[in-house]
């Protein structure tokens, strides 16, 4: 029987299930944080935040932080963990990027994790990330290094099996990002799509928006 589709609404309530995704969540915080250095005052947005376990990995060093999904039944379980812990620093927004620039407002901090594969046109999403950067701001997405088509089960919806680093970094280059620079930051072990476990890469690619 083939593989279905992953339903992120339905996947929702049992994402953070996962020990391999909160691993990965804190892996790639704690690489963000490193590379933008001070954050206490910058506010951020968090592209394709999911239940929010970057968002609310990054929360309590900044300013403030907006995570935006697509998916409704990923955004009300971060809905009720801010609600939870009662906190005021949190923005929530329901907005697809790839429709049209929602945004309404700049940031210091643009972060994006394990998302960037399921766009399929990715220059139009760094130009509007770019527009609604602040000068000196920071961009940091993280994503799969090259993989075959094998991380997930099902590659409907998935339009790069990975990416090439040096390609992003040029896209990154040419939407006007400088200062741009990939690293290692995670690993994840899980089943292939063919049900062999496999060691898969992730790495984060930084820039700045240097004006």
């Amino acid at each position: 029987m083939p593989s279905q589709k992953l339903d992120f609404d339905k996947a929702a309530a049992s994402w953070d299930d996962e020990p391999r995704r909160l691993k990965l969540a804190e892996d790639v915080c704690a690489a963000i944080l490193k590379n933008v250095g001070s954050p206490a005052g910058m506010d951020a947005l968090d592209y394709g935040c999911g239940t929010g376990l970057v968002t609310l990995g990054l929360q309590p060093h900044i300013h403030s932080i907006t995570g935006i999904d697509t998916s409704e039944g990923m955004l009300g379980v971060l809905r009720k963990k801010v609600e939870k812990l009662k906190l005021c620093n949190v923005q929530i927004q329901n907005i697809d990027l790839q429709k049209e620039d929602a945004l309404n407002r700049s940031y210091d901090l643009i972060t994006s994790n394990m998302t960037m594969h399921h766009i399929k046109d990715i220059r139009p999403l760094l130009d509007i990330f770019f527009k609604h950067m602040l000068p000196n701001g920071h961009i940091c997405i993280s994503d799969l290094d090259l993989e075959g088509g094998l991380f997930h089960e099902n590659n409907e919806g998935v339009f790069h099996f990975g990416f090439d680093r040096n390609w992003l970094r040029e896209v990154f280059i040419e939407a006007g990002f400088t200062d741009v620079h990939a690293q290692s930051v995670a690993e994840m072990n899980k089943p292939d799509g063919n049900g062999e476990m496999r060691r898969f890469g992730i790495f984060l690619i930084a820039g700045r928006k240097r004006i």
